[in-house]
């Protein structure tokens, strides 16, 4: 019965990404970068200088506070176990098709998070929200639409990443001795859900803001260990280049298994990683205190940026000049363990696995920031009962439970599935949106060109102001 099941959503998935999502991502991508001239690599300075402006308020999200949201939702266990299973299932090619879909996915990244700011609503406390939910109402009138994008919003942050992360945390331990396939992922699986529960149900405010403190040394620990086993291992960066490139333009080879060739391969794992077109990002960057959309829009291009040519990259690197065997059966956690130990001996192993800790768990816990943004939505803008979200969280913390328990397949195949259906709705809306973006962009360079710090008025690009809550 599983078995079936299985087939059922794998075939599901093989033809949502292939040919409809890499047609779609690359169209939609290569759209946005023309329209725009390439503002994601052109104005690239302007947006690093963008990170650091601070809010008009002294209450207000900063362009840096909103970064480091969606960057925190982005970086997680699939700058490791994504890429290692990217490159052991697809090929070392899968590199290459992730860094392609990061620059040209920036530009998409660009637009949605600019939309996300022009058509954000206002608070009662004054502050800022917003999101795909409410740009799409500018295309379906009647918010249909955007009730079906919560819906996969939900099924994919609630239950396909968290799925996906119990079952890459709970991976990362199979190298051990002491790790049993019997009980080792029901314990590991109950450790997190429980560790989760704690802060959902208001306990864990200390360990969040612990973790959160941490985590970004984690990740500068990370990729400066991945630095330091890349450069002892130089002499092999020429021949994983080259490796790199003839894997990713073997044509014959990818399209005579496209489905699991290095190009899907790369294209599902690096959207995964680095979500740009998703529909996520645009949830924090609504929350920014900004004097022009295209600021955070900028801004949101150098999380893209972060997730995939710094983080991704190192772990592909790491792995890849490691001279480390690669198959089917290393994907996952294992072959970035095994790449850092030789280098490291016995303590990168554990180094990897702390690191899947402390990502992992800032994920979960962050996934569920974008679904309450969603529930919201769909219970008419207002925060739904507190009976509810105890009901809800349960079902969360359960899910988070189960996710250890699963096959690594159904893990990988329902997340994309869910993110997937995300993708559909957001990438056509954002074209069809795409002009008003392009329109605020010509605006801020204008401004700039003058050398004003750009302010925005939403009339001056043709928008009905009464339809707007910020920007008249």
């Amino acid at each position: 019965m599983f078995d079936a099941i299985m087939k059922f959503f794998n075939s599901v998935d093989d033809v949502m990404y292939y040919p409809i999502l890499i047609i779609v991502l690359a169209a939609a991508g290569l759209f946005f970068t023309f329209r725009t001239r390439f503002v994601q690599l052109r104005l690239f300075g302007t947006a690093c200088k963008l990170i650091v402006e601070k809010p008009a308020g002294e209450q207000k999200v900063s362009s840096f506070q909103a970064l480091m949201v969606s960057t925190a939702s982005r970086v997680g266990t699939g700058n490791i176990v994504g890429v290692s299973t990217a490159i052991c299932i697809g090929g070392p090619g899968a590199c290459f098709w992730m860094w392609l879909m990061c620059v040209i996915g920036a530009s998409s990244a660009f637009i949605e998070s600019t939309l996300a700011q022009i058509f954000k609503r206002k608070g009662k406390d004054g502050n800022s929200y917003g999101g795909p939910a409410y740009y799409i109402e500018k295309v379906a009138k009647k918010g249909w639409l955007s009730m079906v994008f919560c819906v996969f919003l939900i099924a994919t942050y609630a239950f396909g990443f968290n799925l996906l992360c119990s079952y890459n945390l709970q991976s990362s331990f199979e190298i051990y001795e002491f790790y049993n396939p019997t009980w080792s992922p029901a314990v590991i699986g109950a450790v997190a859900a429980i560790a989760v529960a704690i802060c959902l149900f208001g306990g864990g405010k200390r360990i969040i803001g612990t973790t959160e403190k941490i985590v970004p040394f984690m990740g500068l620990g990370y990729v400066l260990a991945s630095l330091i086993v890349i450069f002892t291992h130089a002499g092999n960066i020429p021949q994983t280049f080259s490796v790199i490139f003839q894997d990713a333009f073997n044509f014959p080879a990818i399209f005579g298994g496209l489905s699991g060739s290095c190009m899907v391969y790369g294209i599902k794992r690096g959207l995964y990683s680095n979500e740009a077109g998703v529909g996520s990002a645009p949830n924090a960057s609504a929350s920014a205190d900004v004097t022009h959309p295209v600021k955070q829009g900028l801004v949101q291009t150098i999380s893209v940026y972060i997730d995939t040519i710094l983080l991704c990259t190192a772990t592909a690197l790491m792995c890849l000049t490691s001279g480390v065997e690669y198959n089917a059966e290393m994907s996952g956690a294992a072959y970035v363990q095994n790449a850092i130990s030789t280098i490291f001996g016995g303590f990168g192993p554990i180094f990897i696995t702390i690191a899947m800790v402390m990502f992992a768990f800032t994920t979960l816990i962050g996934n569920l920031y974008y679904v309450d943004n969603a529930l919201i939505y769909l219970n008419k803008k207002k925060k739904p009962s507190k009976t509810f979200m105890n009901i809800f969280y349960i079902g969360c913390v359960a899910v988070i439970f189960l996710g250890a328990l699963i096959p690594m397949d159904f893990a990988w195949t329902m997340a994309d599935i869910t993110m997937g259906g995300m993708t559909l709705i957001n990438i056509p809306v954002c074209v069809a949106l795409s002009g008003i973006a392009v329109r605020a962009l010509r605006d801020f360079e204008s401004q700039k060109k003058k050398r004003l710090n750009p302010h925005f008025v939403a009339r001056d690009i043709g928008l009905d102001e009464s339809e707007l809550s910020f920007w008249k």
